[in-house]
C-alpha cells in the first residue's frame, strides 16, 4: 500500500500572468458559434456575420427549451439495482445538448514574429473537438472533461490574424447527467519564445516538511532546448517575502532539476491555506527567453492503518463532499464567482474537502479549493471500457485513456489541495476477472507521473471488487454507501483503512414535507418532490446518520464524501420516470445553492467554530390543525426543550443509537398555528441560545438579499441574490410561490435565474420566474463598465424591492 511519506509542494502555472517573454492571451470575446453542422465551417473564408455572437466559456444548451424526447433513454439502471429497462426522460437533464456545434474565432496575436511558439491550450471542450487554425486542422480530442493543449506554431503567419475554427459534437446516450454543450471551459493562447518552459512543465516535490522547514525539488520541462540555458527561481510568499533561490544551468534530457531550503514555513491546510509562488526564469546566454510563475502550498499527507489520514502529522477524517461539473442555472459553462458562492456556502457548513465526480474538474474549481482551503479527490472517469451508457468512454477507453490521465495528472499534481486521485466511479470491470489488472494499469499510469499521492476508485460491488483483486489494486479502498460491507472489506483488504468515497445519497426538496414521517427507501410522492425531512433515501443509499454511526464508531473509516453538494442537472432520481423531473434531488444545498434542511443537519456535525440551531419543518401548514406534525431540531447542541405556542413539549437530549444519535426528534407535535420556539442547552445544562419560527400571513412584499453587492466591472462577475417574500409583519412566507419578474439598469444585466425546484420547466435565463418554497436566486452579471447596477423584482400583489450593486475596477 502506498504511504506518501514524502511530504509535497505544489505547483500551478499562473495563466493570467503576462511578462515580456510569455503571454498569455485569455480568448472569452469575439466567437462565433452555430449549431449544426457544416461542410464548410473552417475554411478563413466563411462569412460568419449571421452565426450567433457569444462569449466564452459558453453552454449552447442551457437556454432550453426542456423536452422530455431529449436523450430519453430506455434503459435499466444497473447501479440502482434495476433489472428492467424502463423510460428515463430527465437522466441527461431534458435540455438540448446532443448534435453538433461550430465555433469561429478571428484573433490576432500580440507581438507574433516567426520564430516565436504558440500554444492553444484548450481547458474542456464538450465533446470530440477537433481543431482547425486557419483551415488546417491542428488537432483533435475525444474526451469532454480533458485539458489538452496543441501547438499551433506551423499554422501561422507573421502579421496575419489568426483563424480559429472548432468542432464539437455530442451524441446520444453518452452521459448518465447532464454534460453541458460546446467551449464550457477556458480557452487560451500561451505565446512564447521558441525555447520555452513547457505546458504544465513544473513539478515541485519536498522530501521531508516540518514546521521549522521543508526541502523544496522542482523540477522544470523546456521545449526548444538549446545550449547555453541557465534557469533561475526564487520561492516567494504572495506577499513578496522571499524564502529561497536556486540557480542551475545542468538540463538532462531537457529537464532541470533545483532543490531548495525552506526555514519556518507557514503550512498549508483546509484552516490555514497559506500559499507561495515560484517565480522561474529561463535564460539562453544572457537573454531572458521565458519566465514562469507556479503557486504551491506547503504541506505533508500520508495515510496508514495505524494513524488513518494525516496532513501536516494530525490525524483527521474527510468531511467532504461530491460535486457535479454543472452551475445550475448557468449550465456547465465555468464561471469562478459561481464556484466560489458554491465552496463558501461549503465552507460555512464545515466541509473541508471535494470529490470532482465523476470527471477531471475544470482549474478554476482547484485554484479556489488551494486558496479557500479544501482538500481534493480528482477523479478522472465514470467508466473505462466496459460501457455505462451506449455511447460512453468505453468507445474511446484504448486510444484515450492514458493520455487522458497524464494530461490530468501534469496539469493538476501541482495543487496543494488535492490529495488523492480517483481513477473511476462504480466501473464495472469490478465484476471481471481482468478488473484488478486494469484497476492497476491505470494506477501504475499516476504513480509514474506522481508518485506523492495515492489512487482510490469509488467501488460499489464490494464483493467482486475484493474476489478480483479489483479492491487490493487501489492504494486506498473507496466504497460508495455500502455500509453493510464495511466491515468485511476492512477485514478482507490489506489497507487497514476505508473511505466512504460516496456516501448517503439522502433525497430531499427545499421546504416540501410529506406526512406522515417514516423513513422510506425509493419513496416518490404524487407531487414529484422527496420530504425535507430527510428520511428518504435510495433503494442502495442511505441516511447521513447511518455513515457517522461508522465514522465515529470505526478509527479505519477515514471519512467520506457525500452525495451531493447541491443538486445538478439530470439524474433526477427516484424519480427517473416522473416528468418533468429533470434534476437531482440528492443536494445538501438545491440547484439555486439554496440551503436545504439537510445543510444543517450537516453542519452541526461539521462546523465546529460556531453553533448550530435549526427548526423544521415550516409552520405554515392550514388544513392541519390538529394533524400531528413532528418537529425536528439540528443543533450542534446536545440537548433542548421545544414549545409550540409557549407549551412545552418536552426536552430532549441526543441518545446513542439510531437517528437520535444525531437528530432531536419530536415526534407527537400536534399543529396550531402560533410560534415554534426552541432551546438549546450545552453540555453542562446551561441555556445557550434559542430560536424561534412562526406562522406567516399573505405574502405582502419582496426581500432581497446578495451574497456580494460590488462586483469586478469585467463583464462576468456575477451577485447571487436570494429573493424571498415576508408578510406585513416581516415573518418569512415558507409556502409562496408568487410569479416575479426582474429587471436589472445601470452596469450590469440579467443573467439567469434558479428557484430550485426539480419539476419546473422554466428557463432560466428568461426575466421571470415563480418562487418555490418561498424562495429564488437571481443572477446580476457585471458589465465592463464602472457603476451602479439597480436590481428590481416584482410580483402582482407584492411590494416590489429594489437593490443596489456596484461595478467596480477589477
Amino acid at each position: 500500500m502506498l504511504k506518501s511519506k514524502g511530504s509535497l509542494l505544489f505547483a500551478l502555472c499562473l495563466l493570467a500572468s503576462t511578462t515580456m517573454a510569455r503571454n498569455i492571451l485569455t480568448l472569452e470575446k469575439g466567437w462565433k458559434f452555430h449549431l449544426g453542422d457544416l461542410a464548410s465551417a473552417m475554411s478563413p473564408a466563411l462569412d460568419d456575420r449571421s452565426w450567433q455572437d457569444v462569449r466564452v466559456p459558453h453552454d449552447w444548451a442551457i437556454y432550453g427549451p426542456f423536452d422530455k424526447e431529449v436523450d430519453k433513454q430506455v434503459v435499466a439502471i444497473e447501479q440502482n439495482g434495476e433489472t428492467i429497462p424502463t423510460e428515463k426522460t430527465g437522466r441527461s437533464g431534458a435540455l438540448p445538448w446532443i448534435g453538433v456545434g461550430w465555433y469561429r474565432l478571428n484573433q490576432e496575436i500580440p507581438d507574433y514574429k516567426d520564430g516565436k511558439r504558440v500554444v492553444l491550450l484548450i481547458e474542456g471542450a464538450m465533446s470530440n473537438p477537433i481543431v482547425y487554425v486557419n483551415g488546417h486542422k491542428a488537432g483533435n480530442w475525444a474526451y469532454g472533461y480533458s485539458s489538452f493543449h496543441l501547438d499551433i506554431t506551423p499554422w501561422l503567419k507573421e502579421g496575419e490574424a489568426m483563424n480559429l475554427a472548432i468542432r464539437l459534437e455530442n451524441v446520444k446516450e453518452s452521459s448518465r447527467w447532464y454534460p453541458g454543450a460546446g467551449l464550457y471551459r477556458n480557452v487560451r493562447l500561451i505565446v512564447t519564445e521558441s525555447t520555452a518552459i513547457d505546458v504544465w512543465g513544473s513539478y515541485i516535490t519536498t522530501p521531508t516538511v516540518t514546521e521549522e522547514e521543508a526541502k523544496v525539488r522542482l523540477q522544470t520541462r523546456i521545449v526548444g532546448a538549446v545550449s547555453n540555458m541557465r534557469l533561475e527561481t526564487v520561492l516567494n510568499d504572495l506577499e513578496g517575502n522571499t524564502y529561497a533561490k536556486a540557480e542551475t544551468n545542468v538540463f538532462v534530457n531537457n529537464e532541470a532539476e533545483q532543490v531548495f531550503r525552506m526555514e519556518k514555513p507557514r503550512l498549508w491546510s483546509p484552516e490555514t491555506p497559506h500559499l507561495y509562488v515560484a517565480v522561474s526564469k529561463l535564460y539562453v546566454g544572457n537573454q531572458l527567453v521565458d519566465s514562469y510563475e507556479t503557486r504551491f502550498g506547503v504541506r505533508s499527507i500520508d495515510y496508514s492503518p495505524e494513524y488513518g489520514f494525516r496532513l501536516n502529522g494530525q490525524t483527521r477524517k474527510f468531511k467532504g463532499v461530491c460535486l457535479h461539473h454543472d452551475l445550475g442555472p448557468l449550465g456547465a459553462a465555468v464561471n469562478t464567482s459561481a464556484i466560489r458562492r458554491q465552496l463558501q456556502i461549503l465552507k460555512e457548513m464545515g466541509c473541508d474537502a471535494v470529490r470532482s465526480a465523476h470527471n477531471m474538474p475544470t482549474p478554476e474549481l482547484l485554484d479556489l479549493c488551494d486558496e479557500m482551503g479544501f482538500m481534493f479527490m480528482d477523479e478522472a472517469f465514470d467508466s473505462w471500457k466496459q460501457a455505462k451508457v451506449k455511447n460512453g468512454y468505453n468507445l474511446i477507453y484504448d486510444e484515450w485513456v492514458e493520455r487522458d490521465l497524464v494530461n490530468m495528472v501534469h496539469r493538476d499534481r501541482n495543487h496543494p489541495c488535492i490529495v488523492m486521485y480517483s481513477t473511476g466511479n462504480e466501473v464495472p470491470e469490478q465484476s471481471s476477472k481482468t478488473g484488478g489488472r486494469v484497476a492497476h494499469y491505470l494506477r501504475s499510469i499516476i504513480h509514474r507521473e506522481d508518485p506523492t499521492r495515492p489512487v482510490t476508485a469509488g467501488m460499489d460491488r464490494v464483493d467482486n471488487a475484493i474476489n478480483n483483486q479489483f479492491a487490493a489494486a487501489l492504494d486506498i479502498p473507496g466504497l460508495n454507501y455500502r455500509l453493510h460491507r464495511y466491515q468485511v472489506a476492512y477485514d478482507r483488504l490489506p489497507q487497514g483503512l476505508i473511505l466512504g468515497s460516496e456516501t448517503a445519497s439522502t433525497v430531499s426538496s427545499r421546504g416540501v414535507y410529506h406526512f406522515p414521517v417514516v423513513q422510506g427507501k425509493s419513496v416518490e410522492h404524487p407531487d414529484g418532490q422527496s420530504s425535507s425531512y430527510d428520511v428518504e433515501a435510495c433503494s442502495w443509499s442511505n441516511l447521513p446518520d447511518e455513515d457517522w454511526m461508522w465514522q465515529d464508531d470505526a478509527d479505519w473509516v477515514i471519512g467520506e464524501f457525500v452525495w451531493t453538494g447541491f443538486d445538478y442537472l439530470g439524474e433526477p432520481t427516484p424519480y427517473d420516470n416522473f416528468w418533468p423531473s429533470r434534476s437531482s434531488y440528492f443536494g445538501i444545498c438545491d440547484l439555486a445553492g439554496l440551503p436545504k434542511d439537510r445543510y444543517y443537519l450537516y453542519k452541526s456535525r461539521w462546523n465546529q467554530t460556531e453553533s448550530t440551531l435549526h427548526i423544521l419543518p415550516h409552520w405554515n401548514w392550514k388544513g392541519r390543525e390538529g394533524a400531528v406534525t413532528p418537529v425536528f431540531v439540528y443543533t450542534s447542541y446536545p440537548e433542548a426543550e421545544l414549545f409550540v405556542n409557549g407549551k412545552s413539549q418536552g426536552r430532549l437530549r441526543k441518545g446513542k443509537e439510531g437517528l437520535e444519535r444525531y437528530r432531536l426528534m419530536w415526534m407527537d407535535v400536534r399543529y396550531e398555528p402560533g410560534e415554534v420556539k426552541v432551546v438549546a442547552y450545552d453540555a453542562f445544562g446551561q441555556q445557550a441560545e434559542s430560536k424561534i419560527i412562526r406562522t406567516s400571513g399573505k405574502p405582502h412584499r419582496i426581500v432581497l438579499q446578495p451574497d456580494r453587492t460590488h462586483l469586478q466591472a469585467n463583464g462576468k462577475d456575477l451577485s447571487f441574490v436570494t429573493v424571498s417574500v415576508v408578510d406585513k409583519e416581516g415573518n418569512p412566507c415558507p409556502d409562496a410561490t408568487d410569479a416575479l419578474t426582474f429587471q436589472v439598469k445601470g452596469a450590469g444585466s440579467f443573467r439567469a435565474v434558479c428557484n430550485g425546484d426539480a419539476t419546473s420547466l422554466e428557463l432560466f435565463h428568461q426575466p421571470t420566474m415563480k418562487l418555490f418554497s418561498g424562495k429564488l436566486v437571481v443572477l446580476v452579471e457585471s458589465s465592463e463598465q464602472i457603476g451602479s447596477i439597480q436590481l428590481t423584482v416584482r410580483g402582482k400583489g407584492l411590494k416590489s424591492a429594489d437593490l443596489h450593486l456596484e461595478a467596480v475596477a477589477n
